[in-house]
């Protein structure tokens, strides 16, 4: 099955993302970098605050910018429906997160009427170094 085709670019869902979280400091909130069928990507600034004890970063900082990710990959694809909420968030931690800017990549497993499920990969190192992985399922608005 072909993936879905986004409605919205990246100016639009970083756009929309302000939105939803309009008291969050600009140079610490996400940026969806691309926007494509199916995917997205996303990359946190690192900043201090983040680590835990044993110098890695937290799993809760993992665990916001797998949600955010999904949400970003959700709106690019059922565009300013600020109503979707998390449903469910499964997280897979696989290795420490050396301290660095964090970079997610989404990809949308199913995309129904009622709920959206995505995978969310995320790293620190690299790509080939995954941290974390997660599953996330949003549900949608209804009519």
């Amino acid at each position: 099955m072909a993936p879905p085709i986004p409605i919205l670019d990246e100016t639009g869902v970083n756009a929309l993302l302000r939105k939803a979280f309009p008291d969050a400091t600009p140079e610490a909130f996400p940026t969806v970098l691309e926007v494509a069928p199916g995917r997205v990507k996303v990359t946190a600034p690192y900043r201090d605050g983040l680590l835990r004890p044993g110098g890695v970063i937290s799993g809760p900082t993992l665990m916001s910018l797998a949600d955010t990710a999904a949400y970003a990959l959700v709106l690019a694809h059922i565009g300013d429906q600020l109503m979707a909420v998390t449903s469910s968030l499964t997280m897979n931690f696989l290795r420490g997160a050396a301290p660095g800017d964090l970079h997610a990549e989404a990809e949308m497993l199913r995309l129904g009427r009622r709920n959206a499920v995505c995978d969310v990969r995320l790293w620190t190192e690299g790509p080939d170094r995954l941290a974390a992985q997660a599953v996330v399922t949003y549900a949608l608005p209804q009519p």
